[in-house]
């Protein structure tokens, strides 16, 4: 410990922020250069490792620094066609061919730069305060024999640390001890995954002594290991200590982010630091998403550049034609370029850079600017708040986790929506099983009432439920004949006992709590296996505690009716689950030296791998299984097989081999794995019910009316996917239905023969008939009288051959003349192919929705993708553009948030087209009245400020609070989604309807304008001059411009008003400013103007009747419009326009006086401050710590899987309570 001697100095409890420095005084010895293909890491010496040169642990997540500000912000903002395009034209106006001066273009681009570059800051700032908590945080680091403080981004690779119970890991750590028995921690990964069950980790048996400064001292380890990744739930590495070579896996790697738990300290050894850490790795962006409507506005720019090119083009031949020597009055001067009779071409090509910068402004560069603060707002105010996508019993609102994607909900055409925790509520419960040939349990499934096959049996078991006692939570069996030891009477009771078996002990389940029945409780990495294991405990056998190498299980009822034993199970090795093996596996051995295999897992996979005996019991239990999925229920098969102790120690060395590979591991152990998962005996099944959400056959049904199209992808077995699919109103008995599925006797008796390339042939050829088949009955029906509607079943085997590129276009075909498809027995990535064949073959706007980690390539896949915050974690909403906490929610962010997203935006860009196009087209005018020189019709300022202030903010207020119908409407006629689903209201058409009527009403204002001042005079008796005319020409453009913004809005509010007003108002009070003072020689012309305007009967005459002039055809054809051609929204406007619309406009639709007593605590808790977590180290934003503050708030509010409120700082809490009795 050479190396820290120099740092010594100060009491061991004062921070140490200059005691320890970062040293790179090298030693080389024996030490080697890093290997490429993995890192070697030094334990307790920082001389060795310095040689390999490892990153800090200080991290840093923002974009810019002082010195990179600057240029890569402007680099950011010019990527931007239309930015690019101003900086281009304020350079051209710099130059003696702009007839404007600079600053009519400079002072546009310049506030708008600005406010993006703050905005930039602003974001920036945040989070390198958010950086500077998290690398100040304090950690115990071991320096000689002392435990020193010392702040995260001190540590190097190598350090010793000390993390105590609720703690973060400042890194990623190697496990060395604990102060808990056999080297075990528990840890919490809410920070990573959103995952809230407790995980164990255990340290290599040879380091559990290392936990005391005086051992740690001597510990010098070293650490070979994969270079740094992304993937969380991997890791492969060797420990070499003492000279032996110790395999290191996941289990001994504590990630950065996660906390200690339940344990009152632990040590590890720093193995990954800063950037290099596994959380930092994951926390690369989301890649981003343009919606469609945004790329069809990059069209409609073109378009407009073009028809500027255009306008240009003609003004400049204009110029070349019209200059002559035979206007001498007009004294063309050789000595400039621009008026030179003798060089036309020189002219023309001059004139056209002269219009270029006058009729610049046809293209808004506020458009920009303003779409983004209108989507912001939207989202973060109107989205967020809205109380009926709050739910509740999690305290959970919408989160809107972009603001680029809002107008893209109200156009979705397909969704692709995952099964479990998404349609259903992921929620499991012990339900039936099948125990050596027999069925055990009386229940009536959720599923079986929805599709209405039950009734009968529904009526035998009521009268049941009755009497029954309440059952825990995970356990809603009911069969008398396995309760309290009544299995023993069976007449199969060993298969009971070796299924009760494998229930209580092939499972990686924490207990917590007492170690009684009725107080323990369990922490699952997923909900079926807490279900299984309550229902191992309710049967008599009881797990209540487990170590790293041993269970504890408390068997009822074994030996004989009413006895009681506390039995050890020796855990030898466990065979994790994954999405490839979907099995799970542990060799255990008996008290009395007998060692067995229990497996559990899909039907598929433990199938293949059966003793070819009692083909019978196969038979029964399939049929019994296909039962089972009938009625919607999740099954899984269990099967054991007796090893022999030499068949056990040749397999064992082999696998102790396969987890000391620092190469493939995951590979090799999976090929062990299977030398031992065969010859299974098996012994029944589970079933499990998942029940559906609240509200989603209704929500589905009203999606379906809609026109919008629902996907299910999932992983089940098909005859539990078409149950659901009934239950949820997705199928019914009147559509015409195709399944593809791979469980045909044609494919089995393949399959017996055991060819693999015969097999995939027969399957490819099979999936193909079948396709063609659907597709030409398809076909038929549709051009049918009848029209019956299609619908599409197909599983994941068929699939994956569907998929190829010679057979996904009739599967495309297929699929697109279908109302609802459900895939099951689909992987993920299935589930992202299937989502991109609809995205791009189709080019239908698609929105994925689930709530797993399975999920997250789907919904990356999808143009928007929505996170069901549920059962299984955060990393879909992690991943998802916006979060839900139901599926029913989808209401209303599709049909309500998305359809009024969808008509604002769409009215903001085509008013800001119109309003410019007007603007542009009256200096349009005034050039063929020039001689086509390029002489300005405007003053300078005028053109500089009317996008910004004269026009601005009324199209900001259109884009928040436009409603062509009430959200109850909205839910009501989902009809009125298909406006949008057929881009109504952003097609060419409208586009040019705006654009005819901006022509007609720029010439109404320009030529009533001059025709009419032709005559005028002023009180002094002189005719009006250029700068009286254009004035006057810009009063009635903001009047009629204004004006035509109310016309465009459904609702009226007092904001409407007020902005409208304000901006009219804003322009008299600029002007009367502007022209009151003598400015310089530039803008000397516009010296008094309005005073003499406004003196005179023809400014109010003109006022007052030329925006009526203009406005008058356009209000005709909307009467018109509305009258023979209305709109489905106009119609549903008519139905209920006597009805009063009581609801707040965009925002929350209900009063706090109309609320229930549950509704108003659920809005108290919505109203509540947060606070961004400052000492997780977790490199994504933290939700804010809602409970904490409802409990000062004297309200309950159950706590949130990611709550760390009680490590929030108590000089906040005075804070928070002044704040609450503030208010």
């Amino acid at each position: 410990m050479a190396a820290w001697k120099r740092f010594r100095g100060g009491g061991d409890g004062a921070p140490l922020v200059e005691r320890i420095s970062s040293s790179r005084t090298v030693r080389l010895g024996n030490v080697q250069p890093q290997a490429p293909g993995h890192r070697t890491v030094f334990c307790n010496d920082r001389e060795a490792n310095a040689i390999a040169k490892f990153k800090g642990n200080s991290v840093s997540t923002t974009k810019y620094d002082v010195f990179t500000f600057l240029p890569k912000g402007l680099f950011e903002q010019f990527r931007r066609v239309a930015n690019l395009y101003f900086l281009m034209i304020s350079i051209l106006s710099c130059t003696p061919v702009s007839p404007v001066s600079p600053i009519t273009n400079v002072l546009p681009l310049t506030l708008v730069l600005l406010v993006s570059l703050i905005k930039e800051a602003w974001e920036d700032w945040k989070r390198r305060q958010n950086d500077t908590s998290i690398n100040n945080s304090i950690v115990e680091v071991l320096q000689d024999q002392t435990w020193v403080y010392c702040p995260w981004k001190k540590l190097q690779v190598g350090d010793i640390v000390k993390v105590r119970q609720d703690g973060f890991f400042p890194a990623d750590l190697l496990f060395l001890g604990s102060t808990n028995l056999d080297g075990v921690c528990y840890i919490e990964t809410a920070n990573l995954d959103g995952e809230t069950n407790l995980k164990i980790r255990k340290a290599l048996e040879k380091t559990w002594e290392y936990i005391t400064p005086e051992k740690l001292y001597e510990f010098k380890g070293e650490v070979q290991c994969e270079q740094p990744n992304n993937s969380l739930y991997t890791f492969t590495g060797n420990l070499i200590i003492n000279q032996q070579t110790l395999p290191l896996s996941p289990n001994q790697l504590l990630l950065r982010g996660c906390s200690l738990r339940n344990t009152e300290y632990m040590v590890g050894a720093v193995i990954f630091t800063g950037h290099e850490t596994k959380v930092m790795m994951n926390s690369m962006k989301i890649p981003s998403k343009r919606s469609t409507l945004e790329k069809k506005l990059d069209k409609l720019i073109l378009a407009l550049f073009t028809v500027l090119f255009s306008m240009c083009l003609l003004g400049a031949i204009g110029s070349g034609v019209f200059i002559d020597r035979k206007y001498y009055y007009l004294r063309f001067d050789n000595s400039e370029k621009q008026s030179d009779p003798d060089n036309r071409i020189v002219v023309a090509v001059l004139t056209l850079f002269t219009l270029l910068t006058l009729y610049s402004p046809i293209i808004p560069i506020s458009l920009y600017v303003s779409v983004e603060m209108v989507k912001f707002i939207q989202s973060s105010q109107f989205i967020n708040n809205d109380l009926h996508m709050y739910h509740a019993e999690s305290n959970t609102p919408a989160s809107a986790r972009t603001s680029n994607l809002n107008e893209e909900l109200g156009q979705v055409e397909y969704i692709f929506s995952d099964k479990t925790g998404t349609l259903t509520r992921n929620l499991m419960e012990f339900f039936k099983c099948s125990i050596g040939g027999e069925v055990y349990g009386s229940g009536v499934s959720e599923i079986e009432k929805e599709i209405g096959n039950a009734q009968k049996a529904e009526a035998k078991v009521e009268a049941k439920k009755q009497s029954n006692v309440q059952l825990e939570k995970g356990f809603n069996f009911k069969d008398p004949r396995l309760m309290k030891g009544a299995w023993r009477n069976e007449p199969n009771p060993d298969a009971c006992k070796e299924f009760f078996r494998c229930l209580a002990i092939c499972h990686t389940v924490l207990p917590e709590g007492d170690e009684s029945p009725e107080k323990i409780r369990y922490q699952a990495a997923s909900p079926d296996e807490a279900a299984l294991v309550s229902a191992a405990k309710n049967f008599g056998f009881f797990f209540y505690r487990r170590t790293p190498t041993t269970i504890y299980v408390r068997e009822s009822h074994v030996e004989k009716l009413g006895s009681i034993q506390d039995v050890q199970y020796e855990i030898l090795n466990v065979l994790e689950f994954n999405s490839t093996r979907k099995r799970q596996s542990v060799v255990c051995r008996y008290p009395d030296g007998r060692l067995v295999l229990y497996s559990k897992g899909a039907d598929t996979v433990i199938y293949e791998r059966l003793v070819d005996t009692n083909n019978d019991l196969k038979n029964v239990t399939r049929e019994h299984l296909e039962q089972f999925g009938a009625t919607g229920l999740r099954t899984l098969c269990l099967a054991y097989r007796n090893l022999s102790p030499e068949e056990y120690d040749s397999w064992n060395e082999k696998f102790v081999q396969a987890k000391s590979a620092l190469r493939d591991r995951e590979k090799k152990l999976d090929e062990i794995a299977e030398h031992i998962e065969k010859d299974l005996i098996l012994i029944g099944c589970t079933a499990i019910e998942d029940k559906l959400q609240e509200g989603v056959p209704a929500t589905i049904e009203t999606l379906l009316r809609a026109g919008i199209k629902l996907w299910v992808l999932t992983g089940d077995k098909m005859e539990t996917a078409i149950n659901i699919a009934y239950a949820c109103k997705l199928i019914n008995n009147s559509m015409k239905q195709f399944i593809i599925s791979s469980e045909t006797d044609s494919i089995r008796e393949v399959e017996e023969k055991g060819d693999q390339v015969e097999l995939a042939r027969h399957m490819k050829e099979t999936v193909k008939n079948e396709l063609k088949r659907c597709s030409e009955e398809a076909h038929k029906h549709l051009n049918s009288t009848g029209r019956q509607k299609l619908a599409l079943v197909i599983d994941g085997k068929c699939l994956m051959y569907a998929l190829d590129p010679t057979l996904r276009v009739i599967l495309l075909n297929l699929s697109l003349n279908c109302s609802s498809v459900v895939c099951c027995r689909v992987s993920p990535l299935q589930k992202a192919q299937v989502t991109s064949l609809v995205r791009k073959g189709a080019n239908r706007i698609t929105l994925s929705i689930g709530d797993g980690a399975n999920d997250v390539s789907m919904i990356q896949a999808a143009h928007v993708g929505v996170g069901i915050s549920g059962q299984e974690g955060m990393q879909a909403v992690m991943a998802s553009d916006f979060a839900i906490a139901q599926f029913r929610f989808l209401t209303d962010l599709l049909l309500v948030h998305g359809r009024w997203s969808y008509h604002r935006i769409c009215k903001v860009i085509t008013y800001f087209f119109y309003k410019n196009l007007t603007f542009s087209l009256t200096q349009f005018w005034f050039t063929f009245q020039t001689g086509y020189s390029g002489q300005r019709f405007y003053d300078d300022w005028y053109q500089s400020l009317y996008n910004v202030f004269f026009s601005a903010l009324p199209v900001i207020i259109l884009g928040l609070f436009d409603k062509d119908v009430n959200a109850t409407l909205s839910k009501k006629y989902p009809e009125l989604y298909r406006e949008g689903i057929r881009n109504m209201f952003f097609k060419w058409r409208v586009v040019a309807t705006w654009a005819l009527f901006s022509i007609a009403q720029s010439l109404i204002l320009y030529y009533f304008v001059v025709a009419s001042s032709t005559k005028a005079i002023n009180s002094a008796g002189k005719i009006f001059g250029l700068w009286d005319v254009s004035t006057m020409a810009f009063t009635c453009l903001v009047v009629t411009v204004n004006l035509r913004l109310l016309m465009a809005c459904n609702t009226i509010t007092k904001w409407h008003h007020i902005s409208v007003g304000g901006t009219i108002l804003s322009w008299f009070i600029f002007v009367f400013i502007y022209s009151g003072f003598l400015l310089p020689k530039e803008q000397e012309n516009v010296y008094f103007v309005m005073f003499d305007l406004m003196s005179t009967v023809y400014f109010y005459l003109t006022f007052l009747l030329v925006p009526i002039a203009a406005l008058f055809p356009e209000f005709v054809y909307m009467g018109v419009q509305r009258w023979f051609a209305p709109y489905d929204y106009q119609i549903v406007q008519e139905i209920h326009r006597h009805e009063p619309d009581s609801t707040r406009i965009g925002l929350l639709e209900v009063g706090n006086n109309e609320l229930t007593p549950g509704e108003a605590r659920s809005y108290a808790v919505m109203q509540l401050p947060g606070e961004k977590s400052k000492h997780t180290g977790f490199a994504f934003d933290s939700p804010g710590y809602e409970s904490f503050f409802a409990s000062q708030a004297g309200v309950y509010v159950p706590q949130k899987a990611w709550d760390v409120a009680k490590r929030a700082s108590s000089k906040n809490k005075s804070k928070t309570q002044g704040k609450k009795e503030a208010n």
